[in-house]
């Protein structure tokens, strides 16, 4: 429950800060210049609106952080009850004891007469 509850506010608090970022006013205006027109300038004034941004980014990045530990220290949820499949497959299984080899059955060896020869050059289907 708390492991989810982390993750919705961790996914919650990545949105707004991508959204904060975006807003900001950059060197070459950013989208808040192009998206609102001014109207941030004339809410805040000049100097009030990026102040606003800037406490805002350095908020939402500081709350970025702490989830990220929060979320990490919580851990998955690990179900106790369930063993993982790999294990309960070799429990299962039975392996058979292995028994010395006594003698073992070589091929029956061939003479150089037998072996096959090798194609000729001049055979017009192996060039």
């Amino acid at each position: 429950m708390i492991y989810g509850l982390l993750i919705f506010l961790h996914v919650m608090v990545s949105v707004l800060l991508v959204v904060v970022i975006l807003l900001q006013s950059g060197r070459g205006g950013g989208l808040a210049g192009s998206l609102g027109g001014g109207i941030s300038t004339a809410m805040f004034g000049g100097q009030g609106a990026d102040k606003l941004m800037v406490r805002l980014t350095t908020g939402l990045a500081a709350a970025f952080m702490v989830l990220a530990i929060l979320i990490s220290i919580a851990g998955r949820p690990r179900l106790s009850t369930i063993d993982s499949v790999v294990r309960q497959r070799a429990a299962q299984r039975e392996t058979a004891p292995l028994q010395p080899v006594t003698e073992m059955e070589l091929p029956e060896a061939t003479s150089p007469a037998e072996l096959p020869l090798p194609p000729e050059k001049d055979d017009p289907l192996n060039p």
